[in-house]
């Protein structure tokens, strides 16, 4: 790609995500989402291939879709309280054709289905972007509504997003989509605490963006896309194949690493609120992503020598991401020792 259409893109991608966290006027957060669309349409459509071309246009017409009830749920409280004003979003079926439109801008359940093919077809670097970076504008306008929420809306989006997350990963071979029915698992917890607990909510999908890049990044250094070539990790570097073992197994949410933290006090929130039957199936259902997380982990640790690999080794290790990967892999795998604090 041009090093001037590259530049454009980052800046186009940029600049929205900031006009859709500083915006307080529901026309200019449209207006951000619609910019941050169109940047990132060229970085999906960069591969020559079919696969990414169907990729990019069922990102585009999801997000137009989105984008589309977003405005008539904006116009529709407007016309009934005679405000563009995002945090004075009082109208009930405006709030709630907004949280699904949200919903669908991010990948929640159950509107779900474009994210793990948008994802299949892209590259290693665009996975990481829809999973991570796509998702801080449409988090920020659930968080600066979050007191007109109504609560059984999210925590049912939230435990079919969890639930679907789990079930549809088992399955996968391809990392990419695995990654992806992740990202759907970790939405589903953010939406079931964003109208309980909206800081945690904001907590909870900072850790899985600091714990997601690195695994991204990792893979990318690697060229690892399915569950087969992942046995090559250990004999081209086990120090990656160790680190990305322990990056999943905290995306995995065991403790004592950073993953475990925002569940427990999401778990926590919701036995405080007397829902403690959405409490246990939501810990029960994320029993289903532990599964292939472990799977992956064993993967990554037990093709170590003498035992031989499944496939051919891939000689492509790349450097140029150590320095960022270096810097956010501690902060992935922080411990636990801040829970307390967090819950007082």
């Amino acid at each position: 790609m041009p090093a001037t259409a590259f530049f454009m893109i980052t800046l186009g991608i940029t600049f929205s995500t900031l006009m859709v966290t500083s915006a307080n006027h529901w026309l200019t957060a449209w207006l951000g989402l619609e910019l941050n669309m169109i940047s990132v349409l060229p970085m999906i459509t960069k591969q020559k291939h079919p696969r990414s071309t169907e990729a990019a246009t069922k990102y585009f017409l999801t997000q137009a879709t989105a984008s589309s009830i977003m405005l008539l749920a904006s116009t529709l409280n407007a016309w009934q309280t005679g405000s563009w004003d995002i945090t004075q979003l009082n109208n009930k079926i405006s709030c709630t054709l907004m949280i699904s439109a949200l919903a669908m801008k991010m990948g929640a359940a159950p509107v779900h289905f474009w994210l793990p093919e948008v994802l299949q077809g892209s590259t290693l670097t665009t996975a990481l972007l829809i999973t991570t970076w796509q998702k801080v504008a449409p988090i920020t306008l659930l968080y600066m509504i979050s007191n007109h929420t109504q609560s059984n809306i999210t925590l049912i989006i939230g435990t079919l997003s969890i639930l679907i997350g789990g079930w549809g990963g088992i399955n996968q071979t391809q990392l990419r989509k695995m990654m992806a029915f992740s990202s759907i698992a970790h939405l589903g917890w953010t939406m079931t605490a964003i109208s309980t607990a909206p800081n945690i909510a904001l907590l909870n999908i900072i850790i899985y963006i600091t714990i997601s890049t690195p695994v991204f990044l990792l893979l990318t250094a690697t060229s690892i896309k399915t569950l087969q070539t992942m046995t090559t990790a250990w004999s081209l570097s086990p120090t990656t194949a160790l680190l990305l073992m322990l990056l999943l197994l905290s995306m995995a949410s065991l403790p004592p690493l950073a993953g475990f933290t925002p569940k427990l006090l999401i778990l926590d929130k919701l036995v405080m609120y007397k829902l403690t039957p959405t409490a246990t199936a939501l810990a029960l259902f994320s029993l289903l992503s532990l599964i292939y997380y472990l799977r992956t982990s064993y993967l990554l640790t037990s093709m170590a020598p003498p035992t031989t690999t499944q496939s051919t080794t891939l000689w492509r290790l790349k450097n140029h991401y150590n320095q960022l990967t270096a810097a956010l892999i501690p902060l992935a795998l922080f411990n636990i020792t801040i829970t307390p604090a967090l819950l007082m």
